[in-house]
């Protein structure tokens, strides 16, 4: 049986995501494993997994907004911004009130400038900035626009603040606890994160590591998720047996266009008439016409995705 789609799993403490696609690879014997977003090893919580064609969604999952619930210890600086790295300064927090922290969090709502940390997987002049870190080299870095939609104090209880953040691609949660504990005024780092939601995928739906491991080598799919999960903001269109056959063949389709939207990033989801995801097509305005820019075909309901 193929095996396409994507395992919701909580990842745990000290893993790379990397590390856990090895080994529900290992587990499942599929060849091509990948995941929908790196969590770092100190974090815990959603890193979905994805199978066969699966990992053609990947692109559209890290796109689309997590969710975050971090906890900042305020006065201790470390080197990698987080809990595992070396404290590198300390300041004295006990003068700080929650009219304090609620004020200077609310100036990291919306679109923000961030610089990535130097402990990060990100590459300038072909070398992981990690690598150059562990070297004791520090470059300088660009800062990205990123968005936070939303990030809320949930819990105060100095020097620890507990906050749940709302936020699109790209936002280093460590950078964030880091860029607070400036604008506070007495430094800070991450001390505990857990991703909460990635995409469609909630930490309350998770597979444990251990249990995905067991369920991929007792061949039990029970819990895959269709590819197309990933794409519910994506509108949908049927389509007959003839306009599949273009599909699968990568060929111009015979539809008019526009199907309630225009130019060139107007993409919809398309299946069969008999339910099953074909394909991601987009509009052509060369032609005026549709073309797929990724063929699926998912077999029919033999697949046990959900």
């Amino acid at each position: 049986m193929s095996v396409d789609g994507l395992l919701n799993v909580n990842k745990p403490y000290g893993l790379t995501s990397t590390e856990v696609v090895r080994r529900l690879k290992r587990s499942s014997g599929v060849k091509r494993v990948g995941h929908g977003g790196t969590l770092d090893p100190m974090a815990t919580g959603v890193v979905p997994v994805c199978f066969g064609k699966g990992t053609r969604v990947v692109e559209y999952l890290v796109e689309g907004g997590k969710e975050y619930r971090g906890v900042v210890e305020l006065g201790t600086v470390t080197d990698t911004y987080d809990a595992i790295g070396s404290v590198v300064e300390t300041k004295d927090a006990s003068a700080v009130s929650l009219e304090d922290v609620t004020r200077a969090v609310d100036r990291f709502k919306g679109v923000i400038e961030q610089v990535p940390p130097m402990y990060s997987a990100l590459k300038i002049q072909g070398k992981r900035l990690y690598e150059l870190a562990r070297a004791g080299i520090e470059v300088e870095r660009e800062p990205r626009s990123v968005e936070v939609h939303e990030i809320d104090v949930i819990d105060w209880s100095p020097p620890a603040i507990t906050l749940n953040i709302e936020c699109g691609r790209g936002l280093y949660v460590r950078s964030l606890a880091h860029d607070l504990g400036s604008e506070i005024g007495c430094g800070g780092h991450l001390k505990e994160l857990i991703r909460t939601r990635s995409g469609p995928f909630h930490i309350a739906d998770s597979l444990d590591l251990e249990t995905a491991e067991q369920m991929a080598a007792d061949g039990d799919w029970s819990e895959l998720h269709a590819p197309d999960t990933v794409l519910g903001g994506m509108p949908a269109l049927v389509v007959g047996s003839d306009v599949e056959e273009d599909i699968r063949h990568g060929r111009q389709l015979p539809i008019e266009a526009p199907l309630g939207g225009s130019g060139q990033d107007t993409k919809y989801r398309v299946y069969s008439s008999d339910g099953r995801f074909l394909a991601i097509v987009t509009s052509d305005e060369a032609s005026g016409g549709w073309r797929p820019v990724k063929v699926f075909s998912i077999a029919g309901p033999d697949v046990a995705a959900k």
